[in-house]
């Protein structure tokens, strides 16, 4: 018995072994197969010079992402297997989460849908057809509906800065659950990201009802949209991981969250478009 143990043991550590190179060797090779997709890519729409700087950046982003997996491969690998082994209780928490929010309102989760579209509307009548935005981006050559512009924007920002802002607060709203021992902790900011993701795949296909509707529903670069959402997910998560991390020890941390969220609002073409703003700055209008 005792020696079927060892070489059940050895077996494991040999896996082990070939799971890591086996790990960094498939990461690498994403990684230059999005390096070659980003060399190869051409915008003849583009400036050149722009063009290839935003090129060599990227290409050099690649390679310290490569750098550091490479280094600190069994450090990174802790949370990913920790959130695999726990996926039936974050699922349960984050529907859970969902509806514990909207407990107790006769309209329910309802609520998490019609204050984003109110949001939409009361923007659409306010730049549109207040402000008529809609002209000036004919005239600077963006024939685009103005509801389909900003639907676009506000879409993805709506679940961007609920996401964040709720995983910031992960750890502080299940205090109850971080003073356990045996509880992993690790799985909270996730929660929140999944709970906030339900209204935004409604909200995703609600997009593309009304860009259907309209008639400018793009027949081959509608695929993008699953990228798209494994993509932001990726960037939500691990925000919700640096943020949740300080703001037990800084309490206002979290408010600062939500003013920076605020003025990211206004600050980034969500609600505008670049080429309409007079004397933008040559970098700004690039991006």
């Amino acid at each position: 018995d005792d020696s079927m143990q060892e070489v059940r043991q050895e077996t494991k550590k040999n896996k082990r072994r070939i799971s890591k190179p086996v790990g960094i060797a498939l990461f690498y090779m994403v990684c230059a197969a999005t390096a070659a997709m980003v060399i190869l890519h051409n915008n003849p729409l583009a400036d050149k010079p722009t063009e290839d700087l935003k090129k060599i950046c990227a290409c050099a982003l690649l390679l310290l992402a490569c750098t550091i997996f490479g280094i600190y491969y069994d450090r990174i690998f802790i949370i990913p297997k920790e959130l695999f082994q726990n996926r039936e209780l974050i699922w349960k928490l984050a529907k859970n989460d969902f509806k514990k929010r909207y407990a107790g309102s006769y309209l329910g989760f309802l609520w998490a849908l019609v204050q984003p579209v109110v949001t939409v509307v009361m923007y659409w009548i306010v730049f549109d057809v207040v402000f008529d935005t809609r002209s000036q981006m004919v005239a600077s050559g963006v024939e685009v509906p103005y509801v389909l512009f900003l639907t676009a924007g506000l879409v993805p920002w709506f679940y961007f800065s609920e996401g964040i802002t709720n995983g910031t607060n992960a750890l502080l709203e299940y205090s109850y659950l971080v003073k356990k021992v045996v509880f992993k902790i690790s799985v909270l900011p996730i929660v929140k990201v999944i709970s906030s993701l339900f209204v935004h795949l409604f909200f995703i296909v609600f997009a593309i009802l009304i860009f259907a509707l309209m008639g400018k529903l793009p027949p081959v670069q509608i695929i993008q949209i699953g990228f798209y959402t494994f993509a932001v997910i990726c960037l939500v998560v691990v925000l919700s991981y640096l943020t949740c991390s300080i703001t037990p020890f800084f309490r206002d941390f979290g408010q600062i969250i939500n003013v920076i969220l605020n003025v990211g609002m206004w600050a980034t073409p969500i609600l505008w478009d670049t080429t309409t703003i007079p004397n933008i700055p040559n970098w700004l209008n690039s991006l």
